[in-house]
């Protein structure tokens, strides 16, 4: 009798939890994967990638099946590009960097304000001493590196001096993560011009193999059994902007002034990092305010 309840449960246990991967489209039919080989063709910002290389093959593919397999992250980023991609293409556009690079944010973020262990922190996951290089402020009570807008700006900046240091938009890619000095340095002592006959550190040779998987993934969701409703796909909040040139000594009151409360001002701007914003330079920042979106 016991061993009849304990199979009746796992049965249950197994239906339930097949019921809400097929709710959210997260199923994968492997049938539809074809494996690397010299017939695909996949290129990055333009530049082809050589996939007539032996290794050039594995490593692709062994980013395409861990995406393809990781099936909570894969869907989320889906889901958080519908969000956050019309913030980053038009400035990639403003700038001249190529789209595909928007890819390279998902790699590094998955589209969040995430902080890693070294203490990058935003969506482009930028140091402190990089960021102010590139013009954000970073301090206790504002830290620019979680604002989407003037993190996108930077790391335009940095990618536009790496290609023009390498003339390259992959060694760009890669030197993001590998740093343009120590990507230069692999060069000249391997002797070699390109990403792909690179022998790189694990994380940085596995650099643009990621981005390129989920680039083709992403582009292609339903091919690869990310078939996600439009509907259950994130989307942009309406918003208007408020200019202040002052300090804001409490911004829970502040928020109650513009129609909403801590949570939803600290939510629209992560980049306050404070309880308040003091502000004796009479700098003008500009703060998000919600129109919509959270009431009924």
């Amino acid at each position: 009798m016991k061993n009849s309840r304990t199979k009746k449960s796992v049965i249950i246990l197994l239906t339930m939890i097949l019921g809400s991967f097929l709710v959210y489209g997260v199923i994968f039919d492997r049938s539809k994967y074809v494996p690397m080989g010299y017939s695909l063709q996949m290129d990055f910002a333009g530049e082809q990638v050589p996939t007539y290389m032996a290794d050039v093959q594995e490593r692709l593919d062994k980013e395409m099946v861990t995406n393809m397999n990781f099936h909570t992250n894969t869907t989320l980023v889906i889901k958080r590009a519908n969000k956050v991609f019309p913030i980053i293409e038009p400035i990639l556009a403003k700038y001249g960097v190529p789209d595909d690079f928007k890819y390279l944010a998902v790699i590094e973020s998955s589209l969040v304000n995430a902080v890693s262990p070294a203490g990058a922190r935003g969506v482009w996951q930028f140091m402190p001493s990089t960021a102010k290089e590139k013009g954000m402020e970073v301090s206790e009570q504002v830290d620019e590196r979680y604002h989407l807008e003037k993190s996108t700006e930077a790391a335009c900046k940095y990618l536009l001096a790496a290609k023009e240091k390498f003339g390259s938009w992959t060694l760009t890619a890669a030197s993001y993560n590998g740093g343009i000095g120590g990507i230069k340095n692999k060069m000249e002592e391997q002797q070699v011009d390109n990403y792909y006959d690179l022998l790189l550190t694990e994380e940085t040779s596995r650099y643009v193999f990621r981005i390129l998987a989920l680039k083709e993934i992403m582009k292609n969701a339903d091919k690869y059994g990310f078939s996600i409703p439009k509907e259950a796909l994130y989307y942009q909040i309406p918003t208007k902007k408020i200019v202040v040139d002052s300090s804001i000594t409490n911004l829970a009151a502040f928020a109650k002034t513009q129609g909403v409360n801590y949570k939803i001002l600290k939510l629209h701007n992560p980049w306050l990092r404070d309880k308040m914003l003091i502000n004796d330079s009479g700098k003008k920042y500009e703060i998000e305010i919600p129109t919509s979106g959270y009431s009924k």
